[in-house]
């Protein structure tokens, strides 16, 4: 109800951005899944080898790559209204594009550049959210955000559903365009964040933006701290990360962005409809309504999860998601291995794999991710360290989404379910040894975490830690 109330009391501005953020989670979350949709199709009106499937699948995560590694730096010097703007543009363009493809090469360059827009955006939307909404709030329209990008996942299988009976994939890929124009006449009403004004030197911008934003706050002294922490923040950069002690959390939050994708989420997403037709499934309903309904359980679990974090604690309910991965991997093993002819319980059995190893992911890996990369790292090093982290799941995105069919193909479902589980293993491992917890902790004592390598200093948590003199150049910022 508080949400709600804060909410109401929100200037229209806010509720602009976060109204722009949300839809951009639509799109994004709708061009990640439509493709599995279309793929039935332009499948046999190419007559696609199972090695052309995957290169139309990975060339969009190969173009998010890409986008994600100039994303910041384009956000920094172009705005981050006039990225936003470019964004718009570019998803309705590169959709269009993809749907009027009359050959695979064209295919190929427009799902690539999309792609591109989508890496872009996965930077620059929350760093738009995060500096552009009111502060009671901000963390609501980031959740609304991730809440959003499900949401569109959801929207691509029924649309999906909805035009194969006519086999259209060009409409399942084109509609993003719809969306995307919502997202234009929308963005280009808005001014730029009042942080990057202050970057920009435009004191006069960033003063009139944050009034009109948080019309109730001392806008003076919210300008002097922002143009204080910029001052801080060009301290930082990637030597750092890569030095003692900062090299650990570095390894933690690249590791962590890596066995994220690399456990096979995506493939789930990208593939769905072909695990499914694998198990014995048939008909377009059974094909793309039931991925549709394993992401509605997922939505439900990362609700649940962000109800729990704070409560129980990250490294619990991030164990606790992976190990719903494992038993969820071991059950799709069994499952491939008896059914020589799926039917009756052996198939039910099997989409309940494919539900319990998403929600699980979901509950841990999916609600978790941007947890520990805003608390890994002082404000200095935050921006970079995210930027690892997301550069580092894109990779293992392009690595899952180039061999996935090729695995299933040649190592039957058994054997790609144990690969994703020896994986999900190792990450359990991984999260268990690097991952610290830091509920109740302030940012100074996480900070203290990676100096004392890997230890906690001797405070209890939540109390102030007694600053090192490192600690006490970072705090300034906190």
């Amino acid at each position: 109800m508080s949400i709600l109330h804060d909410l109401r009391q929100t200037p229209r501005l806010g509720l602009l951005v976060g109204g722009a953020a949300a839809t951009v989670g639509v799109i994004y979350g709708y061009d990640m899944s439509n493709i599995a949709g279309a793929l039935l199709f332009i499948t046999k009106q190419f007559n696609l080898t199972t090695s052309q499937q995957e290169l139309v699948t990975t060339a969009v995560v190969a173009g998010e790559v890409l986008g994600a590694l100039v994303g910041g730096w384009l956000s920094n010097r172009l705005g981050r209204k006039a990225c936003m703007v470019g964004l718009a543009v570019g998803y309705a363009l590169f959709a269009v594009l993809s749907a009027m493809s009359n050959d695979v090469p064209t295919l190929l360059i427009a799902r690539l550049l999309l792609g591109l827009t989508i890496g872009v955006s996965v930077v620059v939307v929350p760093v738009f959210v995060a500096e552009s909404a009111p502060a009671k709030v901000r963390g609501a329209l980031l959740v609304a955000y991730q809440v959003a990008t499900v949401i569109g996942i959801i929207v691509g299988y029924v649309a999906a559903y909805a035009l194969a009976g006519t086999g259209s994939w060009r409409w399942m890929l084109g509609l993003a365009a719809v969306p995307a124009v919502i997202v234009l006449a929308i963005v280009i009403k808005l001014p730029d964040t009042a942080r990057w004004y202050m970057m920009r030197g435009r004191t006069a911008d960033a003063r009139r933006t944050l009034s009109a934003i948080e019309p109730d706050t001392d806008v003076e002294a919210e300008l002097a701290e922002m143009q204080r922490a910029i001052s801080e923040e060009r301290g930082g950069g990637l030597r750092e990360m890569l030095r003692t002690p900062y090299l650990r959390a570095t390894v933690f939050v690249v590791g962590l962005g890596f066995f994220i994708q690399i456990t096979g989420i995506n493939a789930v997403v990208y593939y769905s409809p072909r695990i499914f037709e694998a198990m014995g499934f048939s008909g377009n309903a059974a094909l793309l309504l039931l991925p549709a309904a394993v992401q509605v359980a997922a939505l439900f679990a990362v609700f649940v999860s962000l109800s729990l974090v704070d409560r129980l604690g990250r490294r619990p309910v991030l164990l606790t998601g992976i190990g719903m991965m494992v038993v969820a991997n071991i059950l799709l093993v069994g499952v491939f291995m008896a059914g020589q002819n799926f039917g009756g319980l052996l198939t039910v059995l099997g989409f309940l794999g494919v539900l319990l190893f998403t929600v699980g992911f979901t509950f841990g890996f999916g609600a978790l991710v941007w947890v520990y990369a805003g608390e890994s790292f002082p404000s200095r090093l935050r921006s970079l360290g995210a930027s690892a982290m997301l550069t580092s799941d894109l990779v293992a995105n392009v690595l899952v989404a180039a061999f996935f069919l090729t695995m299933l193909q040649r190592l039957g479902g058994a054997g790609t379910f144990a690969v994703f589980g020896v994986l999900a293993i190792l990450g359990f491992m991984f999260v268990r040894k690097f991952a610290p917890e830091t509920k109740g902790r302030q940012l100074e004592e996480i900070q203290q975490f990676w100096e004392n390598g890997g230890k906690w200093p001797h405070v209890e948590a939540g109390t102030p830690a007694v600053p090192s003199a490192k600690a006490d150049e970072a705090a300034a910022i906190q």
